[in-house]
């Protein structure tokens, strides 16, 4: 078996009422985050969410590391922490070979 490390990006119940603008600035942030943990090699992918029915559910990330590493930057991300977007790491197992990531070597 073989395991990646997904962070689940949900809307959370509560999220702060900010000013349009605000929003603007925080998600161009959240991103320019998004591009530096790909060029530092910690997320191997990520990106929105489509056609589905649960609002809450934002995006998802493919990170390069474990667990814990994985909540530590998920915790960074400044969408997380302006209470934007929650993150919920965890881990994903699969059969070997099942899964192939553009640049990704485990």
């Amino acid at each position: 078996m073989e395991s990646l490390t997904l962070v689940l990006l949900r809307r959370p119940a509560n999220p702060p009422a900010l000013p349009e603008d605000e929003q603007d600035r925080i998600q161009k942030a959240h991103l320019t985050f998004l591009d530096h943990q790909r060029k530092a090699g910690i997320i191997a992918a990520a990106g929105p969410f489509r056609d589905h029915t649960d609002e809450t559910l934002r995006g998802l990330c493919i990170y390069r590391t474990n667990l814990t590493q994985a909540h530590h930057h998920a915790a960074t991300d400044p969408a997380v922490q302006a209470g934007l977007l929650q993150a919920t790491p965890i881990t994903w197992w699969f059969r070997e070979g099942e899964v192939h990531l553009a640049g990704y070597d485990k």
